[in-house]
C-alpha cells in the first residue's frame, strides 16, 4: 500500500464553515490512515491529504455524502498533487489561510443553530463544569450569524474574540476527540460571557429575571439575534400590558413551550409540525390551537384560532422555562413597526418603557436575526419569515447571475437578496420599511453581508413603486444599473425559481396592494409568465380604496368602495335594503364622507386586490372594521371559516380590456343575502373562500385554454390562508395543472427580493 500511496488537494466548498467540518474531516481522514491537514481558506475548507488512492476516494465520497449535520456542501474539486511532497505522518487541523485568488464560490455564513442534546443534558447535569451556564455550545449547536464579523471563521473572527479560552477550554477546543474541538463559540463560566441584571451577574441575575416573571412583570431578554420581550403566557394581565406597551393591540404572541408534550396539550401538531419544533432552526410554528385554550390567557392569540409556538433556542431559555414551569409569551424586543433591538444602550432607549427589567449579557450581537416563523400545509413546511436559522443560507437559482446583483425587496416584510452565479443569499427578514430606523437596519444588513459573502453587486432589481424605500434606496445611484421588476411578476417568479421553473407558467399572485404596469394598483392577478417576462392575462375587478392608505387600516371603508364603487361588469351590486344593516352600523358622518369619496373619484386610487376583498367581506360579516396590523381582518374570515365545507358563494368572470375578470357583485350580493336571512357568519365565510377558490380555478382554465402552460405557480400573501392555498390546489390538480407554492422562500412580501433577483439574471441571460 506504501508503494501506492498519492497526494490530492481538496477543496470544499459549500456551507463547511462553522458547522464542525474541519473536526469531520480530522475524525474521518484519522480513521481511513490518512495523512495531511485541513484548514479554513476566504470561506471554505482546504485539505491536503495522502494515503491509498482507495482510501483518498472513500474520503471524498464521505465528505460529500455524510458531511457533519449542519453543513451542506455544494461542491468538491479534487486536484492531483504529483509533484508535491507527501505529509508527514498523521493529520492535523492547521491554522486558516488567506485565499491569495478570489473564492470560485459565494462564501457561505451559517445559521444560528439551537441548542443540540447533547449540551442539554450538561446543562442540567449537576456534576458537568457547565452546569447552567446559559451560553453552553459546542460544534453542533450555538451561535454563528449573529456572532460572525469576518472569514474565514475563526474565533478571532467572531464576537467571541474578547473571552480568550481558559486552560480547561483550550483543552477541548485542541482535542481532536472531543465534541468541542475547533468549536469557534466555545465558553465556560470561567471564561465566556455572563448574565447581567442591573449590577447582579450570573445565577442572581437569572433568578432576578426569573422572580421577575412570576410576579407578572416583563422582562427584555438578550437573546441571540436581538433582544426578545418575555412574561408569562398564562397570565392575561402581564399580556395585556406587554400589548398596551409595545403598542401592538392585535397581533398574535409567539410563545415558548418547555418540550413537545407541552407543544402537544395546547395545539394539535402532527409529526412534520414536531419534526420542525424540533430541528436545529427552531422556528415559531402556527399550528390550530386546542378549543379549550389550554392555560394561555386569551389575549395571547386574539382573533385567530391558531397559535406560534416554538421550543427553547437556547440555554438561558431552557433555564428560564425549567425555572417557571410555564408557557411564556417570547416576542420581538421592539415597539410596533421598529427593528428588534441588538445594541444594549439602544435596547434600553427603545424597551425603557416596555420592560420591568433586563436581563442581558456581555457577547455582542454582530447581526440582527429575528425568529422564523413556518407553518405546516399537507405536510410541508412553509416558511413565513425567514430568519433565525435559516437566513442567510443560500438558495439555489435556476439562472445563473451573470454578475453580482441585489434584490432590494419591497416595502413590508422586507428582505434583500444577494446573487451570484447558481446561489442566492436571501438575507434575515428586516421587518417593513416604515421609518429611518428600518431604514438603517436594512442598510445595516446589505453592508455586512456583502462584506460577508464578499460580493459587490453591480446592478440592482427593484420594485417599481416610488414611494417604497427598498426603491428609492435602489435609485440612489449606488449601482450602475437599476432593474424594475414588476411587484406581482416578482411573487410569482420567487415560486418558480424556487422549484427550478424555468420554462412559461402560470402565475396567480393574490396579495394586498403592489404597483401594476398600467399605473393602477394591482393584487388579484393571473399571468402567463417565465422569469424573464410576463402578460397579464385576468384580474378581480378593481374597487376604489377611499382614503388610500386608511383602507387598509379601516376595512369598513374598503367594504364600501366595493359596495358603491366597484368596476361596473355587468352584475347589479347590492341594493340599499341589503346594505343598510352594514352602514347603519357605522359612524354615519364617516360611512358619509367616505361614500361622497367614492362617488367623486377624490382620493380612491382603484385596486384589483384580492385581499383587500378579503377585507370588504370580514368587514361585512363584522370580523374586523379596523385593523391593527397588515392581513387582521383576513385572518378573522379564515378562522371564522375554520375547516368547515360549504358550497360556494355564486361568482361570475366577464372580459374587460382583453382580460377575464372576477365581478364579486354577486359574491358580496349572496354575502349579505345570507346575513339577511340569518345564515351563520362562519358558514358564509367558508362560502367565500370556497367561492374565491372556484373563481382562481376558473380564471387559471381560461388562461390554459388561451395556450398558457398547465404549471401553476401561486404567490402572494393571501396564499399563507392555508384553507385558501388548499381549496385552490385541489381544485387546479383535479384539473391536471402541475400546483406550486413557495416553501423555503416565504409567498408573501418576504419572498419579493429572490423574486427580483431571479428575473433580473433571466433578464441579464437574456442579454447575454
Amino acid at each position: 500500500m506504501t508503494s501506492e500511496r498519492r497526494t490530492r488537494h481538496i477543496e470544499v466548498f459549500g456551507r463547511v464553515q462553522g458547522v464542525g467540518f474541519r473536526p469531520y474531516v480530522h475524525r474521518t481522514a484519522t480513521a481511513l490512515g490518512l495523512d495531511g491537514w485541513v484548514c479554513n481558506v476566504d470561506g471554505h475548507v482546504r485539505l491536503t491529504v495522502s494515503g491509498h488512492p482507495d482510501r483518498l476516494r472513500e474520503l471524498v465520497a464521505r465528505l460529500r455524502e455524510q458531511p457533519p449535520p449542519l453543513a451542506a456542501v455544494r461542491r468538491i474539486d479534487v486536484t492531483d498533487a504529483p509533484g508535491d511532497r507527501p505529509p508527514g505522518r498523521g493529520f492535523t487541523v492547521v491554522a486558516s489561510q488567506a485565499d491569495a485568488v478570489s473564492s470560485p464560490a459565494p462564501r457561505e455564513i451559517p445559521p444560528d443553530a439551537a441548542i443540540c442534546g447533547a449540551c442539554l443534558a450538561e446543562l442540567f447535569d449537576p456534576a458537568d463544569r457547565r452546569y447552567r451556564y446559559p451560553f453552553i455550545n459546542c460544534t453542533d449547536c450555538g451561535p454563528r450569524a449573529t456572532v460572525i464579523e469576518d472569514l474565514p471563521y475563526d474565533r478571532e473572527r467572531t464576537t467571541m474574540r474578547r473571552f480568550p479560552l481558559c486552560p480547561d477550554c483550550a483543552a477541548e477546543y485542541a482535542d481532536p476527540a472531543d465534541r468541542r474541538f475547533h468549536a469557534e463559540p466555545l465558553a465556560c463560566p470561567v471564561c465566556g460571557p455572563r448574565l447581567a441584571w442591573g449590577r447582579l451577574t450570573g445565577e442572581d441575575a437569572l433568578q432576578a429575571a426569573v422572580r421577575a416573571v412570576d410576579g407578572g412583570g416583563i422582562v427584555a431578554v438578550k437573546g441571540l439575534g436581538g433582544y426578545q420581550l418575555v412574561c408569562d403566557a398564562t397570565d392575561a394581565s402581564a399580556v395585556a400590558v406587554l400589548r398596551e406597551r409595545k403598542r401592538r393591540p392585535a397581533k398574535p404572541f409567539a410563545v415558548m413551550v418547555a418540550d413537545l408534550p407541552l407543544a402537544r396539550r395546547l395545539a394539535h401538531t402532527g409529526r412534520a409540525a414536531e419534526a420542525v419544533l424540533a430541528s436545529p432552526q427552531r422556528p415559531v410554528v402556527l399550528l390550530r390551537a386546542r378549543r379549550r385554550g389550554g392555560p394561555l390567557a386569551p389575549l395571547v392569540r386574539p382573533g385567530t384560532v391558531r397559535v406560534g409556538l416554538f421550543l427553547p433556542t437556547t440555554g438561558l431559555h431552557h433555564l428560564l422555562l425549567r425555572a417557571l414551569d410555564r408557557p411564556l409569551v417570547v416576542t420581538s424586543g421592539n415597539l410596533a413597526d421598529e427593528p428588534i433591538a441588538t445594541d444594549d444602550d439602544a435596547a434600553r432607549r427603545a424597551l425603557g418603557a416596555v420592560a420591568d427589567g433586563f436581563l442581558t449579557h456581555d457577547r455582542p450581537i454582530r447581526a440582527r436575526y429575528d425568529d422564523s416563523v413556518v407553518q405546516v400545509g399537507r405536510g410541508a413546511v412553509l416558511l413565513l419569515r425567514r430568519a433565525r436559522g435559516y437566513a442567510p443560507e443560500p438558495l439555489a437559482s435556476p439562472v445563473p447571475a451573470a454578475e453580482p446583483l441585489v434584490g432590494a425587496g419591497a416595502q413590508l416584510k422586507h428582505t434583500f437578496a444577494l446573487a451570484e452565479g447558481d446561489r442566492v443569499h436571501l438575507g434575515a427578514h428586516t421587518g417593513d420599511l416604515a421609518d429611518a430606523a428600518t431604514l438603517d437596519a436594512f442598510e445595516t444588513s446589505y453592508a455586512d453581508l456583502t462584506r460577508l459573502t464578499g460580493l459587490a453587486p453591480r446592478t440592482v432589481a427593484h420594485d417599481p413603486h416610488p414611494g417604497y424605500l427598498s426603491t428609492q434606496w435602489a435609485r440612489a445611484g449606488r449601482f450602475e444599473r437599476c432593474i424594475a421588476v414588476q411587484h406581482h411578476h416578482a411573487h410569482v417568479a420567487a415560486v418558480a425559481a424556487e422549484h427550478a421553473v424555468t420554462g412559461p407558467f402560470v402565475g396567480v399572485a393574490y396579495d394586498g396592494l403592489g404597483l401594476g404596469d398600467d399605473g393602477t394598483l394591482w393584487g388579484g392577478e393571473i399571468l402567463v409568465a417565465d422569469l424573464a417576462g410576463y402578460r397579464r392575462v385576468g384580474r378581480f375587478a378593481r374597487a376604489p380604496l377611499p382614503g388610500g392608505e386608511a383602507a387598509v387600516r379601516h376595512p369598513w371603508r374598503m367594504a364600501l368602495g366595493y359596495l358603491h364603487g366597484l368596476e361596473p361588469l355587468g352584475a347589479p351590486r347590492p341594493g340599499p335594503g341589503l346594505t343598510r344593516p352594514f352602514t347603519d352600523r357605522l359612524d354615519a358622518r364617516a360611512a358619509g364622507v367616505v361614500r361622497a369619496m367614492v362617488e367623486r373619484g377624490v382620493n380612491c386610487p382603484p385596486a384589483s386586490s384580492a385581499g383587500r376583498l378579503f377585507d370588504a367581506a370580514a368587514s361585512l360579516l363584522g370580523l374586523g372594521d379596523t385593523v391593527s396590523y397588515e392581513g387582521q381582518a383576513a385572518v378573522a374570515l379564515q378562522s371564522v371559516a375554520g375547516g368547515l365545507r360549504a358550497g360556494a358563494l355564486p361568482w361570475r368572470l366577464a372580459r374587460a380590456d382583453g382580460l377575464w375578470v372576477y365581478d364579486p357583485a354577486p359574491t358580496l350580493t349572496a354575502l349579505l343575502e345570507g346575513l339577511a336571512d340569518g345564515v351563520p357568519v362562519p358558514r358564509l365565510a367558508a362560502a367565500f373562500h370556497t367561492a374565491v377558490a372556484e373563481v382562481t380555478a376558473a380564471l387559471v382554465e381560461r388562461a390554459v385554454a388561451d395556450g398558457g402552460p398547465r404549471t401553476v405557480c401561486l404567490g402572494g400573501g393571501c396564499f399563507q390562508n392555508l384553507r385558501l392555498l388548499g381549496e385552490v390546489s385541489r381544485l387546479l390538480r383535479a384539473r391536471g395543472m402541475r400546483v406550486l407554492t413557495g416553501r423555503a422562500v416565504p409567498v408573501n412580501d418576504g419572498g419579493i427580493s429572490y423574486g427580483q433577483a431571479a428575473v433580473a439574471a433571466a433578464l441579464l441571460a437574456r442579454e447575454e
